[in-house]
């Protein structure tokens, strides 16, 4: 049992990411300490405040006695006596957890670390697919931009969180694979084991949204996939994905836009209306990569007013099964 209680005090202390004090610690977790090594080592922390050694419920502060020793104040307890081991705090060596993290993974070397925010990192590729480990689940929820910026074509992105008390089963979207650093890593031989899953794949292990399936768009036409683009895949709204499938729908052949436009359910005449950027959003990658596409993919004769794109005909005479007509 001592490596598992080590195991869940490197998950408690990653998941706070502060120093918690030795006196805080349950007496499996004290047991538990020299398994770890140098994975959590002792820190200094604010010595004008202890949590109380008496009742270790409340947070007091802490005073001379006069005779050359401390006492603090508890407010439930009174003066308490304050010894030297009473102070000591422990933190977690997060490097050490990320390079084991990596190694177990079998993460190439050469793949750096790379942190993307506050809490969140890049640890690399694991077959192909990236890796995130990220302090706190609800962090990615509500910034899912860290996901898009790491997105590859054809490869889910594998995230790794402690868990939340309220989560349950997977809770990404198709081509996002959560991993609980409590349930599938374990400490082991002074380092950390990847477990993996067992019976039916998961939903979250299901192919990536924005794998290209009609050329370089995905099914639904929400995302569009460019060789040059440094950025990955291209999120589009659903009025730019309804233009495309449109244009898509013609097989390369030059139309007018009214017809290009009336077939996408669309009031305006002109296809780029809806690409355009508004002055706010200038500079900003994720405005402006819809217009990059747009001006790639989409060939004008504006003199007749008509509109092509290329790559339906190129797709549909290279591969006539992924052809078929796309009708809206």
């Amino acid at each position: 049992m001592a490596t598992h209680d080590a195991w869940a005090l490197v998950c408690r202390l990653f998941a706070g990411g502060t120093p918690i004090l030795r006196a805080a610690l349950s007496p499996r977790e004290i047991a538990a300490l020299p398994a770890l090594g140098q994975a959590v080592k002792p820190t200094a922390l604010d010595q004008r405040f202890v949590l109380c050694p008496y009742c270790h419920q409340q947070r007091a502060q802490v005073w001379g006695d006069g005779q050359r020793g401390r006492t603090c104040h508890c407010p439930e307890c009174g003066p308490v006596a304050v010894a030297a081991d009473d102070t000591v705090a422990l933190r977690l060596d997060e490097d050490w957890l990320r390079r084991k993290l990596r190694l177990a993974l079998s993460i190439e070397s050469r793949d750096g670390i790379d942190a993307l925010g506050d809490g969140v990192w890049r640890l690399g590729d694991s077959r192909r697919s990236p890796v995130l480990l990220a302090r706190d689940l609800i962090r990615l929820w509500r910034e899912p931009a860290l996901l898009d910026r790491v997105r590859v074509t054809g490869g889910a992105i594998r995230v790794i969180t402690p868990k939340p008390r309220e989560t349950r089963g997977a809770p990404f979207g198709a081509g996002v694979e959560w991993l609980a650093l409590e349930d599938r890593f374990a400490f082991y031989g002074g380092g950390i084991s990847f477990i993996g899953a067992t019976g039916e794949p998961p939903a979250a292990q299901a192919s990536d949204p924005t794998t290209p399936v009609h050329g370089p768009f995905s099914a639904d036409f929400r995302w569009v996939t460019l060789p040059d683009w440094p950025h990955g895949p291209i999120r589009l709204t659903e009025a730019q994905a309804a233009v495309f499938k449109s244009l898509w729908s013609f097989r390369g052949e030059p139309m007018s836009g009214e017809r290009i436009m009336q077939r996408a359910g669309l009031k305006s005449d002109k296809p780029i209306d809806v690409f355009k950027v508004k002055p706010r959003d200038k500079d900003k990658p994720e405005a402006e990569a819809p217009l990059a596409a747009y001006r790639v993919l989409v060939v004008t004769q504006r003199r007749e007013g008509l509109y092509a794109m290329p790559c339906a005909e190129v797709s549909r005479s290279n591969n006539p099964r992924r052809a078929t007509r796309v009708e809206p």
